[in-house]
């Protein structure tokens, strides 16, 4: 967890204090190293539970804090936005039955969570990325009134000197500007912690990106973003540009983003680590710190490096090296923030144990894997896995394999035997890793959404089939223990259209347009090829200026003696236009006041839809 208490305003004495204790924090975890001074006969896991909170019409729900007011317990907190809310789970030995004991105790979290949120008239959902959210929930009024996050934000900003650009690219495209890091909200995982001994700390951690590529493949849970397409874990391309402080220039830098895989293998200690993250990524945040951990260490207690840790929290590793007090005692963890939240409980349960079994079960054989493997081919492979998922080809030790046979044929039996040697309970260690090869028999989270996407836009607009789905993600996942499980949507799903209040969940984004001093008869001819019943007319510069009726155009074709006419002569200019976070019913009153037919939907002068009778028809009483 990050530190959530910070300053929304730092001056200069404040920023050299932290710096000062940031530069204690490291010779203090150095002396705990070099003392033997943290835990290394204990292993524990732990996890943190991030999920979406929607309303009764499968919407983004705006009541975070009030949900977790109600809900009272400390095991719950705030997120970046205010549809997000994330559970903390209890450490547990790993030993027996701690994969099962976790998960009950989730799913407990998670029904207390629940009965609380069904009062707020919402629901809460497990996905990578929520389908439904739209570009009306990314803007600020949407972030949680926490300073830390007004203040990354504002940070961010400052560093970049211009608005966050995203730029993906799958199936489909998506480019588009914001003004702030809410795209970061888009996302929600569930974050694996392992303790790891401090002097396997380093081998540990390698380890952990050596195996990254295939354990996010069989994960892989996020394809859709704003109605688009894109990778298998869109969450990966997407984290890594919406917190992006690099700037562009016309000089070749090399820099690294501050969500980032790595560019090495890491040598060294924990401390060299944290070393390199300090060089490479300016502060962001500082915080008046009380605590000095050089004087805690010399009166005999384990300081909890909080400046250091404070940094730690703006560089965002998938694999994260961090350290930690428990019970009076130092220990060190990786944190793996890579797996996506959902499909299900039971699913993401199953990822920890495959995860944790590969992280015990390394043959003697690939002891020395840095030299069998390069770093670029396990860099290659995290990227490969993001962008096809399980279908993936990847390079592994040297050779190019198909990622479901890595998995089946060595993986699966390497994390069988990883788990065994941590005397995990048989019958849990079948019952997870059964998923696992269920899954790649079958689906993975990623593959049936995409799937079931694709049927319902054939039938649907791409708003509802987005409702729909992720309606059915819902009941989906209190009904099955795993996405392998999961079936086709019915056609007896329904929407109620009341699920519907904003233009921007109504309104028609394929949009056919013309420039102004195009001919008229050109327009007629498109109007007639599209079946559709209007042109938009844009200026040079791409914006509004009017539009052409396909009704009125052939009339006023039929009275004149020539068709070289531009669009120009014959438009409606200045239409009467709306905003897609005005609402439904906004738009029938002013469609009925000016006895108009469609509307042009403007966002910050720019032409980004449109909605006729025929979209607003459902919902006329």
């Amino acid at each position: 967890m990050g530190e959530h208490s910070v300053h929304s305003q730092v001056d200069l004495e404040t920023r050299t204090a932290y710096i000062r204790h940031l530069l204690n924090d490291l010779q203090a975890l150095e002396i705990l190293l070099k003392n033997d001074q943290i835990e290394a006969d204990k292993k524990r896991i732990g996890a943190e539970q991030e999920f979406c909170l929607v309303n009764e019409f499968w919407r983004p729900s705006k009541l975070a804090n009030h949900i977790l007011r109600a809900i009272n317990d400390p095991h719950f907190t705030n997120e970046l936005a205010t549809y997000n809310l994330e559970i903390n789970l209890d450490p547990l030995e790993l030993e027996g039955q701690c994969f099962s004991q976790m998960q009950a105790s989730l799913e407990d979290l998670l029904q207390k969570g629940e009965k609380v949120a069904r009062a707020h008239e919402s629901r809460i959902i497990l996905a990578g990325i929520l389908p439904t959210i739209s570009k009306n929930e990314l803007h600020i009024e949407y972030m949680t009134p926490n300073p830390r996050y007004h203040r990354l934000n504002k940070m961010i900003k400052s560093v970049r000197g211009k608005d966050i650009q995203l730029y993906l690219r799958g199936v489909d495209e998506l480019y588009i500007k914001h003004d702030s890091v809410l795209f970061e909200a888009c996302n929600t995982s569930f974050q694996m912690h392992l303790q790891v001994a401090p002097d396997d700390f380093v081998d540990a951690f390698n380890w952990a990106q050596a195996i990254s590529g295939p354990v996010l493949a069989i994960a892989a849970n996020s394809p859709l973003l704003l109605g688009k397409e894109l990778w298998s874990e869109t969450r990966i391309g997407l984290f890594q540009q919406s917190i992006d402080t690099r700037v562009s220039s016309y000089a070749l830098k090399e820099q690294l983003a501050r969500v980032h895989f790595g560019s090495e293998w890491e040598s060294g200690s924990i401390v060299d680590i944290y070393k390199k993250d300090i060089s490479q990524f300016k502060i962001l945040m500082a915080n008046p710190i009380e605590e000095n951990s050089l004087e805690m260490l010399a009166s005999g207690l384990a300081p909890k490096l909080k400046a250091l840790a404070l940094h730690n929290g703006t560089v965002y590793r998938w694999n994260r090296p961090c350290y930690g007090v428990g019970n009076g005692k130092a220990h060190l963890r990786i944190e793996n923030r890579y797996i996506p939240a959902g499909p299900t409980v039971t699913d993401q349960m199953a990822n920890f144990a495959f995860w944790v079994g590969l992280m015990h079960g390394r043959p003697k054989h690939l002891n020395n894997f840095t030299e069998q493997m390069q770093f670029i081919e396990a860099k290659s492979n995290f990227y490969k896995a993001a962008r096809t998922g399980k279908e993936s080809i990847m390079n592994w030790m040297g050779k190019k394999m198909a990622t479901k046979n890595l998995i089946r044929n060595i993986l699966l039996p390497m994390a069988k035997t990883g788990l065994e040697k941590l005397h995990i309970d048989p019958k849990d260690i079948h019952y997870y890793l059964h998923i696992i090869k269920e899954r790649l028999a079958s689906q993975t989270g990623s593959q049936w959404m995409r799937k079931e996407y694709r049927k319902l836009v054939q039938k649907h607009k791409k708003e509802d089939a987005l409702l729909l789905l992720t309606k059915a993600m819902y009941h989906n996942q209190k009904k099955y223990k795993g996405v392998h499980l999961w079936p086709s949507i019915g056609d007896n799903m329904k929407l109620n259209f009341a699920a519907a209040h904003l233009v921007s969940h109504i309104m028609t984004t394929q949009l056919y347009t013309l420039n102004n001093k195009d001919l008229a008869n050109f327009a007629l001819e498109i109007m007639r090829w599209k079946n559709i019943s209007h042109i938009l007319v844009e200026d040079d510069h791409s914006k509004l200026s009017g539009i052409v009726h396909k009704s009125s155009l052939e009339k006023h074709l039929e009275e004149i003696e020539h068709t070289n006419i531009h669009l120009e002569a014959v438009m409606q200019k200045n239409p009467i236009v709306i905003s897609p976070s005005e609402s439904i019913k906004t738009a029938i009153k002013t469609i009925e006041k000016h006895q108009i037919d469609c509307l042009p939907i403007i966002d910050r002068n720019i032409l980004v839809g449109i909605i006729t009778l025929k979209d607003i028809a459902p919902h006329l009483s």
